[in-house]
């Protein structure tokens, strides 16, 4: 019973039509002593003044809350059982066993997970999921992040870059493994601003040459927002305030959305998930799928070495026998600082989350059974609401209310520690995150364009290519990734001068 009323509370409020026929009286009656009872009477307080199609849009809404579930999960939220302390908990890396490192891994293995990566792709086994709730406010943009162009010469934005990047892989495990056609589905989690903007943008650019049924535009589910005092806020005298919950209510959203039931209609068995804002992300990496699939896991993830003990990563660890997530301001200086005892130049929690996840589908199968006991978090903010007693607006200037989400790696201590695995990759090849406004300096978009250009020049020089520039600082090149997935097939810049910055599109471009 908890779980449909979490998936009622997390997908179906604000997502009602406007149309529809109008309550009964009786119907309207029932719903309001419910809220009354609830001591939430306040979102009908200006039902009676509503037009009908207003009233019929609010009853919606407000029937696909539970408010008694509203209060418990609010409750819980703010009034958390006693947990143990951080430092009194048992803490320590993951057992090497449940780990791998691209920095020193042994190259055989980095090919036979590649090889076996790459034929479940080619099998049509293999799934993406984008975490794209994000609009690019923060960066000086109403549009959704993936929209966002990071000022590449090729002036790309992040949706078109990894879109490339999934057309390249299927080419690749095309010709690799003789196959007549290899699909990677792609399934975009958006939030309730981001949908239409998504949609709209991936259609006015052709789907950035993926197949239309192959691109599943979806949308995680909302919360509502709560006052200081428990009260649901309306934001307007007819909808109840809502917000996104969360990376972590991806797990619902595949369910509601039927994400889920296409990938078992397609036969996938191997998922890969990923945040939008990761410029250099491998999409669907077949190493990645490989490693995970030999070991056999439900989840793994990929983590960069953290570069500092005051770097403001969470990392990932064990934690009382469970694999976890710990953030950096909930470790102490003592922790951060410690060294690994096999390899002393080094720290011992330096696995940095980067939120880059691999799943199994049978895994994605049990989404019932634990959905329901993942934690909601609590955020602060100013939520502008209607007041109930004067019905105007008022616009707060400090945190009025809260709004509520789940994280993604919540799932970590729910499963067994032998059915999870991690596997470091090298950060200057796979992380560089969009987070800041230009001009921050960390982070942002001249970073982001810096990192690939860098690596662009890397892969050139690495194919005997040799890159010049007229400055000390070079700019790097931009490879494309209709070329190149990961700095293979390269081969034709051997002895030939690229001067920086240029954009490397086809075989024939860098004379």
């Amino acid at each position: 019973m908890a779980f449909a009323v979490k998936e009622t509370l997390s997908n179906l409020a604000g997502k009602l039509p406007l149309g529809g026929n109008l309550p009964k009286e009786e119907e309207v009656a029932e719903l309001r002593q419910k809220y009354e009872q609830a001591g939430q009477a306040q979102v009908f307080s200006f039902f009676e003044e509503l037009k009908p199609a207003e009233k019929t849009q609010l009853f919606h809404q407000l029937s696909n809350f539970e408010p008694n579930r509203v209060n418990e999960l609010v409750d819980k939220a703010l009034n958390p059982p006693p947990s143990s302390d951080l430092k009194a908990a048992a803490l320590e890396p993951l057992p090497e066993h449940a780990t791998a490192s691209i920095l020193d891994s042994d190259a055989e293995d980095l090919k036979r997970w590649y090889d076996a990566g790459l034929a479940s792709i080619a099998d049509n086994k293999v799934a993406v999921v984008l975490m794209a709730g994000g609009q690019g406010t923060r960066l000086g943009s109403s549009a959704p992040k993936g929209c966002f162009d990071i000022g590449l010469p090729s002036k790309k934005s992040l949706f078109q870059i990894q879109a490339e990047r999934i057309a390249k892989l299927q080419s690749l495990a095309q010709h690799t493994l003789g196959k007549e056609k290899v699909t990677i589905p792609w399934y975009v989690m958006t939030s309730g601003p981001t949908r239409q903007p998504t949609q709209d943008f991936f259609e006015q650019h052709n789907y950035f040459g993926l197949e239309k049924e192959n691109v599943i535009i979806f949308e995680q589910g909302v919360l509502p927002c709560i006052s200081n005092e428990g009260k649901i806020l309306m934001e307007s005298k007819s909808k109840a305030a809502v917000a996104p919950d969360g990376n972590g209510g991806i797990y619902q959203a595949l369910i509601n959305s039927g994400a889920r039931t296409d990938m078992g209609n397609r036969g996938i068995e191997h998922i890969h998930a990923y945040c939008v804002d990761n410029c250099l992300v491998k999409v669907a990496d077949p190493t990645f799928i490989g490693f995970a699939a030999s070991k056999n896991v439900d989840i793994a993830t990929k983590v960069v070495r953290k570069r500092s003990a005051t770097e403001s990563v969470g990392l990932i660890v064990l934690k009382n026998g469970k694999p976890d997530v710990v953030e950096y301001s909930e470790i102490d200086k003592e922790t951060a600082e410690a060294k690994d005892a096999k390899q002393p130049d080094i720290l011992k929690f330096r696995a940095a989350n980067i939120v880059n996840h691999y799943y199994s589908f049978k895994f994605l199968e049990s989404i019932e059974t634990w959905a329901a006991n993942l934690p909601h978090h609590v955020a602060r903010k100013k939520i502008p609401y209607v007041d109930p007693q004067t019905g105007e607006t008022v616009k707060p200037e400090r945190p009025n209310g809260i709004k509520l989400e789940q994280f993604v790696f919540d799932v970590f201590p729910l499963i067994p520690l032998e059915k999870f695995a991690s596997i470091e990759v090298k950060r200057e090849e796979e992380f560089s995150p969009l987070k800041n406004a230009r001009g921050t300096g960390e982070d942002d978009p001249d970073t982001s364009k810096r990192d690939i250009m860098q690596q662009g020049e890397r892969w050139i020089k690495a194919a005997g290519g040799i890159v010049t520039s007229e400055t000390a600082d070079t700019p790097g090149v931009e490879v494309s990734p209709a070329i190149s997935y990961g700095g293979e097939g390269l081969g034709f810049l051997k002895g030939r001068t690229i001067k920086a910055p240029a954009v490397i599109e086809s075989d024939a471009a860098g004379a």
